[in-house]
């Protein structure tokens, strides 16, 4: 038993593909990867590379392909990679940095998309008080406070996990994450399901409190707004941002609720994780890149003048 203890190698059950399956799984995952690169790295270096777009809304907005990246680039690697091998294994240690950063992206979206409203917030009902309150210090402070937050409170969780010892070694999700881990120990985890559950009911208190409040309050002052050409953008800005947040907020909410509820199909409780860690990655940029009009603009000029000199 205590071999067991101290295994490096872990079993993920989570894969189970027909032969005929492994190429279209394969070309699926190996394009969607390519695809959340291209569109991410697109959205960061246009807005970093022009200094027309170093407003608050774009340094906010930058940070989240950022963070899309580090979700994606967790899971696409070694799923492309156990899709080719068929291996079913990864090292402990492995299985942790996955895990690790893997619940970053998720706090860090959570945190980085109620910024956003704030900042939204702050743009539409205070305009005249906007350049005064987001000043590039307040951003940077926001910023830091954002990404500091997600690396304790996701730290904190891992430290309390990696303190008990192990006696299995097979996951059976799709990839690794802190309610996988703690199926592996035979010790009492009473102390990990409250902290779990406390980050949760925190990020999710707190994000959806004032995401919610900030777009009711836009919405109020949008309908007192007497400009039809204001009230027009400013209602176009604030759908993006919920459409974003809501999206992330369903598949999360479900993948957390369904680890708690032991009738939910297990092929389910997998579909539903990895889309977390697929669709936000996948469409935020395709959005943001065609709802916001700057980045819209600069991209197109950017490919054009490609064309051109190509030519």
């Amino acid at each position: 038993m205590s071999s067991l203890y101290n295994t490096s190698v872990l079993q993920l059950s989570g894969y189970d593909l027909p032969q005929e399956g492994v190429f279209p799984a394969f070309l699926f995952a190996t394009l969607n990867y390519m695809i959340i690169l291209f569109c991410n790295l697109t959205i960061i270096f246009t807005i970093v590379l022009n200094k027309s777009l170093h407003q608050p809304m774009h340094l906010f907005l930058v940070n989240l392909p950022i963070n899309d990246l580090i979700g994606s680039s967790a899971l696409f690697p070694h799923l492309i990679k156990e899709i080719l091998t068929n291996s079913r294994r990864i090292q402990f240690s492995a299985c942790i940095i996955q895990a690790f950063f893997i619940h970053i992206y998720a706090a860090g979206s959570v945190f980085i998309l109620t910024a956003m409203a704030y900042d939204r917030y702050i743009a539409i009902c205070y305009p005249l008080r906007y350049n005064t309150v987001m000043t590039n210090a307040h951003i940077m402070k926001i910023i830091i406070l954002v990404w500091s937050s997600c690396v304790v409170l996701i730290a904190v969780l891992f430290i309390l996990l990696l303190r008990l010892y192990r006696c299995r070694s097979e996951i059976t999700h799709s990839y690794c994450d802190n309610p996988s881990l703690l199926t592996l120990v035979c010790e009492d985890t009473t102390i990990n399901n409250i902290y779990g559950l406390f980050i949760s009911a925190f990020t999710q208190v707190i994000a959806n409190g004032l995401v919610f409040y900030t777009y009711l309050r836009i919405l109020i002052a949008c309908f007192r707004s007497r400009q039809s050409d204001t009230k027009a953008k400013a209602l176009q800005t604030c759908a993006t941002h919920l459409f974003v947040f809501l999206l992330f907020e369903c598949l999360g909410l479900f993948t957390i609720i369904s680890y708690r509820l032991q009738n939910i199909s297990p092929h389910l409780r997998r579909f539903m994780g990895v889309s977390t860690l697929i669709f936000p990655p996948t469409l935020n940029p395709i959005i943001y890149g065609l709802k916001t009009k700057e980045i819209h603009e600069k991209v197109l000029n950017f490919f054009k003048n490609k064309l051109i000199l190509s030519e």
